[in-house]
Parts: structure tokens; C-alpha cells; sequence
């Protein structure tokens, strides 16, 4: 499951918990175009619970939207990764270091008050 809510009028919260096959990342990745249309300068809390490697059609879906999502990225300035799994937050700010503007860090599950500390500031 992949959900984007509208946290104010700049940020995002996305949580995603399970699987993606490509029904849903489509679905996904529309609802986050559409949700993020009027930020700039905006931050993001990206939650990941429960992680599952996406289907191949998921990923396919991805790879067919790259355009749009490097202007989504554009969007944002600050990206809080909280998982539990060390490789996806590791993986979270390998990511970041490589997309210039953008400052990606990754939190544990329990550190969620400091990853909105960290938007914040």
C-alpha cells in the first residue's frame, strides 16, 4: 500500500507498507503528481513500514514516468526517510548525495519525532 497526504500547504507524507505491484504504482505516482502540483521549496516524510521489493510491472511503471519524476523532485528540498531497514537508509542518502538541491536523511522507525524536527529546520 502506497498513500500521499497533503501535510500543509509544502510537505507530503508518503507512507508505503508492503508490496507495489504496478496497479497500484501507477495509482501511487499519479496521486503524488497530482498532490505535489503547488509546492516549491517543499519537504517530504516518506515512511516505509514493512518493506517488499516492488513487482517487475511496478518498476516498469517507475521507469516510464523517470521525466516527470525528476520535475516532481524539483519540488523538494528535504526528503526524511524513516525504516527500519539499514540498507534503505543508507540507499535514502546514497540517493540524495546524487540529486543536487535535494538533502535526503534517513530515520528509524521510532525517531519519527526527530525526522519532523529535521523538516522543520
Amino acid at each position: 500500500m502506497f498513500t500521499v497526504t497533503i501535510n500543509n500547504k509544502n510537505r507530503l507524507d508518503i507512507n508505503l507498507n508492503g508490496k507495489i505491484d504496478s496497479e497500484s504504482m501507477e495509482i501511487a505516482l499519479d496521486e503524488l503528481i497530482n498532490k505535489s502540483e503547488n509546492i516549491t521549496n517543499g519537504t517530504m516524510l516518506y515512511t516505509i513500514d514493512n518493506f517488499q521489493l516492488p513487482t517487475l510491472g511496478a518498476i516498469a511503471i517507475e521507469f516510464s514516468r523517470l521525466p516527470s519524476m525528476f520535475n516532481l523532485i524539483k519540488k523538494f528540498d528535504r526528503v526524511a526517510v524513516i525504516t527500519d531497514k539499514t540498507w534503505l537508509q543508507k540507499a535514502s542518502e546514497f540517493e540524495g548525495a546524487l540529486i543536487p538541491g535535494l538533502e535526503i536523511k534517513a530515520f528509524n522507525l521510532e525517531e519519527k519525532e526527530e525526522a519532523e524536527n529535521w523538516l522543520k529546520n
